[in-house]
């Protein structure tokens, strides 16, 4: 449950996380759209917790901030480690404040221009792009065309011939050359062929 503060003090024995009064009078200090600033405190497999600059210690938290895994980045990546390392400096936009958890919901990603955005304006559909196979998938293959960009190659258009799975066609790693197919900007996915490619 996430929102405004009022009203909700009164649950302090219920939530831990409230029962501090100083963090609370520091969350409805922070709005939603500012920038904020400290250091990684701790590295979880669901998100990274950040101790803020000017925020108070969180009593059950290793931080009063925290950034969920999508927030990280706008490239794909397997761990957060990848990311961002404990001690870290970042600063990261505000995104909303968890009256629940008792937190600064932030966006690191915000902070760093879309690379699809970027991808979207300086290409077309037809254009011929050198990539590397990323992540084989039941349905295709993933492919990298560009730095943070990635495309599926559906299974029907990794090949000529009718095939079962994308091993069939293509392997990890392997540099191959692609057709851009559809570029969808509002849900940012980027389809390729490569039986469409020439050579």
């Amino acid at each position: 449950m996430c929102g405004t503060l009022s009203g909700v003090a009164e649950a302090d024995d219920e939530r831990g996380a409230v029962g501090s009064p100083e963090l609370w009078e520091f969350l409805e200090s922070v709005h939603p759209g500012e920038m904020r600033s400290g250091l990684v405190a701790a590295i979880e497999r669901f998100g990274v917790f950040v101790a803020l600059d000017d925020g108070p210690d969180h009593p059950i938290f290793p931080g009063a901030g925290f950034i969920t895994i999508p927030e990280l980045s706008w490239r794909r990546f397997d761990s957060a480690s990848e990311i961002v390392e404990v001690g870290q400096r970042v600063t990261c936009e505000v995104l909303q404040i968890d009256t629940y958890h008792g937190e600064v919901r932030l966006s690191l990603r915000a902070t760093q221009p879309d690379p699809f955005q970027e991808f979207a304006r300086n290409h077309e559909t037809g254009q011929v792009l050198q990539g590397a196979v990323t992540k084989l998938v039941p349905f295709g293959a993933f492919v990298r065309v560009r730095d943070g960009i990635e495309g599926l190659v559906h299974l029907s258009e990794l090949s000529w011939t009718d095939i079962e799975a994308p091993e069939q066609a293509v392997r990890p790693g392997e540099q191959v050359t692609v057709v851009v197919t559809e570029i969808d900007l509002d849900r940012r996915r980027l389809a390729l062929s490569r039986k469409r490619a020439p050579g």
